[in-house]
């Protein structure tokens, strides 16, 4: 990247493990992204706690001059992720063998510079050293996000539509990581 003069590079963005003083930041740069993208589809109630779900393993933040600029997830499957019932009937081996890589966002004046697939990287890294294999769903019209994962050498498992409340239905694209 480059400064608006196009002459000096850009500090690259550090990946480091998310500590609660980072919450409120971490809600800053989601608010901004649900803004300018539409994610998450549905504001949740209590941002700093969708941040930390129960079944969540480790969080990630990547950093810039300072500033949080990108935050990353890896949970154990929940009942609304269709990625690891897709990988299992795919590969044969048991969903609880796989962990979902979640709440990946990035702020829009962040982007273009590496920084998501730094975070990818990581929860990626941390799912291997753990044994399990990564998965993710994502929201299909999120086609910025599809990219970068199939960019990444994700594969696509397949699309499916979840009922997200009695009048929401949402098709989401199911992703494994290579290997």
């Amino acid at each position: 990247m480059e400064s608006e003069s196009g002459s000096e590079p850009a500090t690259p963005s550090v990946v480091r493990p998310r500590t609660g003083r980072d919450i409120g930041d971490c809600v800053r740069v989601l608010a901004e992204v649900h803004e300018h993208d539409g994610y998450p589809v549905n504001w949740p109630r209590l941002p700093d706690g969708w941040l930390s779900p129960p079944e969540v393993l480790g969080s990630w933040v990547a950093e810039r001059d300072g500033h949080v600029v990108g935050h990353v997830g890896l949970s154990r499957s929940g009942a609304g992720d269709a990625a690891p019932g897709l990988w299992s009937a795919r590969t044969g081996v048991a969903p609880d063998a796989t962990v979902v890589v979640s709440r990946l966002f990035v702020a829009p004046s962040a982007r273009g510079r590496g920084t998501g697939a730094l975070l990818m990287a990581r929860a990626v890294a941390e799912a291997r050293g753990r044994g399990l294999h990564p998965v993710l769903d994502v929201v299909a019209s999120d086609t910025a996000a599809a990219a970068l994962y199939e960019r990444l050498g994700w594969e696509l498992l397949g699309t499916v539509e979840q009922r997200w409340g009695p009048q929401q239905k949402v098709a989401v694209r199911c992703y494994a990581a290579p290997g």
